[in-house]
């Protein structure tokens, strides 16, 4: 499903360009595609100006949250005697999202070029590269491009000559979704339970081993080469949307739809025609019914709705839910969406770290309640009682896991509240009957 399809003449493969290129893979392949020219700038720059440029060109987290990432990079305090840390956020556990692995097995010297990039604009000489465990061909290939780039002097004690220091390592998780979360992450690398921290301190005050600390995702950092060398003017150009969402984007796409894979855009494109025309629309005889957009986490729209949505991080909001990591999750109309809706609670349910009684309950009960319901045997109060959950689960605990229990669930029954009522009263089955 991940691997690159035929490009379509709408998408604007910048990232993407080199997948299913095996010459990119290699130290001579990158460099031959202009790889590392990006990095050579950069240590002849003052850091503050790389963050300048990268605050400029307006790139914004693409892990989900969003955050403006030349600012991010800014709250690192220069000159303040202290260790910095850069980790890169490679867990990649979202259900739904597939990008970031994809960069990691056809482009690690990109991603590894963008790290550096990174650490040496915060003032860091270690970066850490977090990959979840299960993922062994990225790992390979990034461990591959490590070695390299570390025997050729681009990276370790005096990094491209430059007398600066930058040293990356793999750091290799263990399947835990919950380390995904910054905080959690950094516990992790740390030989800890991979648990959330509270909130303050931030990272940037004190993060990884107690020191001031950035966390960035893969698909972040692989665009910072492309936009030194290309200027944040080239960057912002490219959208279709407001000042807000600039660049292109990687989406996911899987589920229901006659060609899943990585597809990337414009921000701002038009979700309609992305569905029907790149994606192909929905399987022979199928109708899309509903899309979650931004991974499994993110509020469900109808398909009514998301014809209407520009791909952006406005765009989405506008809809009542959230670009996020760009896991578009489709289901058609073969699709019981309740039953959809308790598999997502119950992954959430046992990916719980369960530090919190909110989230460790929470995510259970609701779990329990829906699979109630599929089976037949709810009632309209259980409908009343998951609202009553959520509300008790959403922005009260350490981090927003239980949010992402409660966003998709609730979302779900007010569009297809009609769904759950025909489970109830034995109307219909978990199991929709369609005919092709």
């Amino acid at each position: 499903m991940g691997f690159p399809h035929k490009s379509h003449p709408r998408e604007t493969p910048v990232l993407s360009k080199y997948f299913g290129d095996p010459e990119a893979r290699s130290l001579e392949g990158w460099k031959a595609r202009g790889g590392y020219k990006a990095l050579q700038q950069a240590l002849a720059t003052d850091p503050v100006a790389v963050q300048n440029v990268i605050k400029e060109s307006g790139l914004r987290g693409r892990g989900g949250a969003g955050f403006p990432t030349g600012l991010k990079w800014s709250f690192m305090k220069q000159g303040d005697g202290k260790p910095h840390y850069l980790c890169c956020n490679a867990d990649e556990s979202e259900p739904g999202t597939f990008k970031d692995r994809e960069i990691m097995r056809w482009t690690p010297h990109g991603l590894i070029e963008g790290c550096a990039i990174g650490a040496y604009a915060i003032g860091a000489e270690t970066a850490y590269i977090y990959i979840r465990g299960e993922f062994t061909e990225p790992i390979e290939r990034m461990e591959l491009a490590l070695a390299e780039a570390r025997a050729a002097g681009i990276i370790g004690a005096n990094a491209m000559g430059s007398g600066k220091k930058i040293d990356i390592w793999v750091h290799r998780g263990a399947g835990a979704y919950i380390c995904g979360e910054e905080t959690a992450l950094m516990n992790s690398i740390e030989g800890k339970r991979g648990n959330p921290r509270i909130k303050p301190p931030f990272p940037a005050v004190a993060g990884l081993f107690g020191m001031p600390t950035t966390i960035n995702n893969v698909e972040t950092l692989a665009a910072v080469p492309h936009i030194l060398n290309n200027g944040a003017e080239w960057y912002k150009a490219m959208s279709l949307s407001s000042p807000k969402s600039n660049g292109s984007k990687l989406f996911s796409v899987c589920g229901n739809v006659a060609k899943p894979g990585n597809y990337e855009v414009v921000m701002g494109f038009s979700f309609k025609e992305f569905l029907y025309d790149l994606c192909g629309g929905p399987l022979p005889g199928r109708k899309f019914k509903a899309i979650i957009p931004g991974g499994s986490s993110v509020p469900v729209i109808t398909i009514e709705e998301a014809e209407q949505v520009k791909m952006d991080y406005e765009g989405f909001l506008e809809f009542g839910t959230m670009l996020g990591s760009g896991g578009v999750i489709i289901f058609d109309d073969a699709q019981s969406m309740p039953k959809q809706l308790a598999r997502l609670a119950r992954f959430y349910a046992h990916e719980s770290c369960a530090q919190c009684t909110q989230c460790r309950e929470g995510t259970a009960w609701m779990t329990k309640i829906l699979e109630r319901i599929v089976a037949g045997h709810g009632t309209f109060e259980d409908l009343d009682t998951i609202f009553e959950l959520s509300d008790s689960m959403t922005g009260k605990t350490i981090c927003v896991l239980s949010d992402s229990c409660g966003a998709p669930v609730c979302s779900g029954i007010t569009k297809f509240r009609h769904e759950f009522e025909a489970l109830i009263t034995g109307k219909r089955s978990s199991t929709v009957a369609v005919t092709a």
